[in-house]
């Protein structure tokens, strides 16, 4: 089942992030603005951030196998049906349907993962399925380079056509977990059906919840603040192009990230054997650990100590990451679980897009890059503050029903 969704994340993110690689060549081909081109962007996080929470609620409601093969083939059918547009109108109308149909996925895919792996191998599952997505976001930038050798929209044709047959495939080998064998004599009633209100009730009268969602929310927007401006950074503080710069950047956070998100997994799972807090304990100590890393990257007068910082930042980044979900269902009731991750998916892209708006706000104000990072330090002090006060609702040695 990790390997199955593993190819999904991937596609997920890789399909959602071509399209910013190749601004040159679609600027070219359907003339825009620079503030039009970032509206393409905006119009996605706020669709998919919107429908995130009625995704997870779909996904506690439904088939939760049938939501990820539908909304992987929604969205490879956008993107090859984008390879179409012929005017911004149509690229924006576009981009929102890629926002509603990849918002149904996540959730759906943590908590089915979940169902398979209940106990000790939770968070190494969902780690391993995360690597996916930094995959994806790396294969990202593939898109400009196709398009320099083929065509813009080559591009959104063959990694939409690869979706559609991938989600062709899935409908044959991926499966909702079966329901546990009844005993004979046993009298069970059906689950009553998931509420969308009584979901809510139930999820934001849980103090662990709140706790999560205000944690994910500020870890978004430390992070945000970080990788946001990290490229403009090294340009302008080291004097880089802007391609050396991208790259440098997001290359050593990525790859870094790659090894954090198994090993977090596999650590946090080892000492949840011992202690039902020990998925916290993983999280906190990533997130406190990437304070100095921001501050080393942010004040280093040599670029190699910016680097270093930027390798262990993105190590212990993931630590929280992996960890998350697999939190999450020791504080919320399961048949909510999934409508619980997509708000907190809403809330974390909702800062991460206000962050992006008040960095720049910052940049025209005169305020320095490096000020913003260690403000960044600061709050990821908070988020650790905020995810050692979560406390889990039901001992990991418990199954749940």
């Amino acid at each position: 089942m990790v390997g199955l969704l593993w190819m999904v994340g991937c596609l997920n993110y890789l399909d959602r992030l071509i399209l910013i690689t190749m601004r040159t060549s679609i600027k070219e081909a359907i003339p825009m603005t620079d503030a039009q081109f970032g509206l393409l962007t905006t119009v996605f996080l706020v669709s998919y951030g919107l429908l995130s929470p009625i995704g997870g609620f779909l996904a506690d409601q439904f088939n939760r196998s049938r939501i990820i093969i539908f909304s992987l083939f929604a969205w490879s059918a956008v993107t090859w049906l984008t390879a179409h547009a012929t005017s911004l109108n149509e690229l924006l109308f576009y981009r929102a349907l890629m926002g509603i149909s990849e918002a149904c996925y996540f959730p759906a895919a943590g908590a089915l993962l979940m169902d398979y792996h209940r106990h000790h191998t939770r968070s190494l599952a969902n780690g391993i399925h995360l690597s996916g997505v930094m995959v994806g976001s790396g294969l990202g930038g593939l898109g400009g380079w196709i398009a320099d050798k083929q065509d813009w929209t080559f591009v959104f044709k063959f990694f939409g056509g690869i979706g559609i047959i991938y989600a062709l495939v899935l409908i044959f080998f991926l499966r909702d977990r079966p329901a546990t064998p009844v005993q004979p004599g046993t009298i069970t009633t059906p689950p009553p059906p998931v509420r969308l209100g009584e979901a809510l009730i139930s999820l934001f009268s849980c103090r662990g919840f709140v706790l999560a969602l205000l944690f994910w929310g500020m870890l978004g927007l430390a992070s945000h603040a970080f990788i946001g401006w990290m490229p403009t950074y090294l340009q302008e503080q080291f004097h880089m192009t802007q391609g050396r710069a991208g790259l440098t950047a997001l290359g050593y956070v990525y790859s870094a990230s790659l090894i954090g998100m198994v090993v977090s997994g596999a650590w946090a799972d080892r000492w949840s054997k011992l202690h039902s807090r020990g998925r916290i304990w993983v999280g906190v100590i990533g997130v406190l650990m990437t304070v100095p890393a921001v501050l080393l990257a942010a004040n280093a007068p040599i670029l190699i100590f910016v680097l270093i910082g930027l390798f262990i930042y993105g190590f212990f980044r993931t630590f929280p990451d992996s960890n998350m979900l697999p939190v999450l269902c020791q504080v919320v009731e399961p048949r909510y679980l999934a409508t619980g991750f997509g708000l907190l998916n809403a809330f974390a892209v909702m800062v991460g897009g206000a962050t992006i708006y008040v960095g720049g706000a910052l940049r025209d104000a005169n305020v320095s890059i490096t000020t913003v990072f260690n403000f960044g330090a600061g709050g990821l002090l908070v988020c650790a503050v905020i995810l050692w006060n979560i406390k889990p609702r039901l001992n990991l040695t418990t199954p749940l029903k």
